[in-house]
C-alpha cells in the first residue's frame, strides 16, 4: 500500500484523519495513485463537518517526502520520444501520463493551500521537490532536528515546481533564486527563519502528536485547538534545538551580494568563483556546478516570469512549463544519469549558458494548450 488512510475518534465526538505516505524504500516518494488517493480523501474531508484536521506524515523516520516518482516520468518520457515525431527543436510528443502526474500534483498542491481545515505536516528527515510542494501547502509545517529542506531539480535538468515559482519568489533578495539554482539544503534553523516552516518540535515526541491531538475536548475552534498543542510540543523541544546552525541565514549577506548582478551567467560565475570557507556552500556551489545549463537558464526565467503572479497563476504556468519539459530530451537525461544508471555523467544538451538555443528555450515557456488543465483553479 503506498498511502495509509485513518480517522481518529477525539473528545467531543469529532475526528482527525491521517494520511501517510507508505513508500518508505523510495523515501516515500509520490506516485500518481498517492496523488489521486489524496485528492480524494481530502475532497471528501473537506465536507465532512465531524472531521477537524488532517494529519499528513511519511513512514519511517528518513523521509517525510523526497519527491515525486521521476523514474516513472522517465519512462513515460522516453516512451513517448520512441514513438516520435520530434519537431525541429527536439520536442516529441506530449507524454500523456507524465501531463497526467503534473496536473494532478499541482491541483493537490493547490487544494492544501487553500484547504478550509488545519492540515498538519511532519516534515522530518528529507523533505525534497513533491514533499515540499506538499509541505509548503499545509497549515502548520514542522520541522525536527533531522528536517533537510530542498528543491534539488537543477541537477536533474527541472526546476523548483510544485508552487516553488511562488514561494521562493517570496523570501529575501537573492535568497529563492539561490536556493533554486544550487538546491541547497535547509535545515530546521534555515527553514524556520525563512518562513517554510513555522514550527520546530524534536522528533522523538512525534508519537505524542495523534494522542495529543486526540485527547483535545473542544474543537469550535480547530485552528486554535491544534495551535495549543503544537505550542505544547515545541515548548518540551527547545532544548534540542539550541545551539543549530543556520548556514544560510549566516551566508545571507554573501548571498545576496553575488546574486546582486543584471545577468544570470554573472551571479553563476559568482557563486562558482566565491571564496568562502563552508563545507555547506561548498555542497550548494556542486550542486549548481552538476547542474544543466538549459534548466539554470529555465530556473532563471520561471522565477522572472511568476514574480508577481497568484497562486492559481504560477500553477498553471509551471504545468505547461513541466509538460514542454517533459517533451525534450534533457529532463529524462538527468533522472537517468541521476537515479537510473546512476552514472553521474548526463549528457547535458549545451555545454554553457551562452550556447543554450533561445528558439528552443521560447518554446518551452509556450503552453502546449490553447486552455490550461488547470483553468478552473
Amino acid at each position: 500500500m503506498s498511502l495509509i488512510v485513518e480517522e481518529h475518534a477525539t473528545g467531543g465526538g469529532r475526528r482527525i484523519g491521517r494520511l501517510v505516505l507508505d513508500n518508505a524504500r523510495s523515501l516515500n516518494a509520490l506516485s500518481l495513485e498517492m496523488i489521486e488517493r489524496m485528492l480524494l480523501q481530502l475532497a471528501a474531508w473537506r465536507q465532512d463537518e465531524g472531521l477537524v484536521a488532517v494529519l499528513l506524515e511519511g513512514a519511517g523516520d528518513r523521509a517525510f517526502c523526497a519527491g515525486g516518482d521521476v523514474v516513472g516520468l522517465y519512462r513515460a518520457i522516453t516512451s513517448a520520444r520512441e514513438t516520435g515525431p520530434l519537431d525541429d527543436l527536439g520536442l516529441g510528443p506530449i507524454p500523456e501520463p507524465a501531463a497526467r502526474f503534473f496536473e494532478r500534483e499541482y491541483r493537490l498542491d493547490y487544494l492544501l493551500h487553500r484547504y478550509p481545515k488545519p492540515v498538519i505536516c511532519w516534515g522530518g528527515g528529507i523533505v525534497m521537490g513533491g514533499g515540499l510542494g506538499l509541505f509548503t501547502g499545509s497549515h502548520q509545517r514542522i520541522v525536527t532536528e533531522h528536517s533537510r529542506l530542498a528543491m534539488p531539480e537543477v541537477t536533474i535538468a527541472l526546476y523548483p515546481d510544485v508552487g516553488g515559482s511562488w514561494f521562493l519568489n517570496r523570501l529575501p533578495p537573492g535568497l529563492g533564486e539561490f536556493i533554486a539554482l544550487t538546491g541547497c539544503q535547509l535545515n530546521a534553523s534555515d527553514s524556520l527563519w525563512l518562513g517554510l516552516a513555522n514550527r520546530a518540535i524534536a522528533a522523538s515526541r512525534r508519537a505524542e502528536l495523534l494522542p495529543r491531538l486526540q485527547d483535545v475536548a473542544e474543537w469550535r475552534d480547530p485552528t486554535a485547538a491544534v495551535g495549543l498543542v503544537l505550542r505544547q510540543l515545541e515548548a518540551a523541544s527547545l532544548d534540542v534545538f539550541t545551539g543549530q546552525s543556520s548556514p544560510l541565514r549566516e551566508h545571507q549577506d554573501a548571498i545576496r551580494r553575488l546574486m546582486d548582478r543584471d545577468r544570470l551567467a554573472d551571479q553563476v560565475a559568482a557563486i562558482l568563483g566565491a571564496d568562502i570557507d563552508s563545507p555547506w556552500f561548498e555542497r550548494a556551489r556542486q550542486g549548481l556546478a552538476a547542474g544543466s545549463p538549459l534548466a539554470i537558464r529555465v530556473i532563471a526565467e520561471q522565477l522572472h516570469r511568476c514574480r508577481y503572479g497568484s497562486l492559481a497563476e504560477v500553477f498553471r504556468l509551471e504545468l505547461a512549463l513541466s509538460v514542454q519539459l517533459c517533451r525534450h530530451r534533457e529532463f529524462a537525461e538527468g533522472v537517468r544519469a541521476r537515479l537510473i544508471d546512476k552514472d553521474n555523467h548526463p549528457g547535458w544538451s549545451f555545454g554553457t549558458l551562452e550556447q543554450v538555443d533561445e528558439a528552443l528555450l521560447a518554446a518551452l515557456f509556450t503552453p502546449p494548450w490553447p486552455r490550461s488543465p488547470l483553468q478552473d483553479l
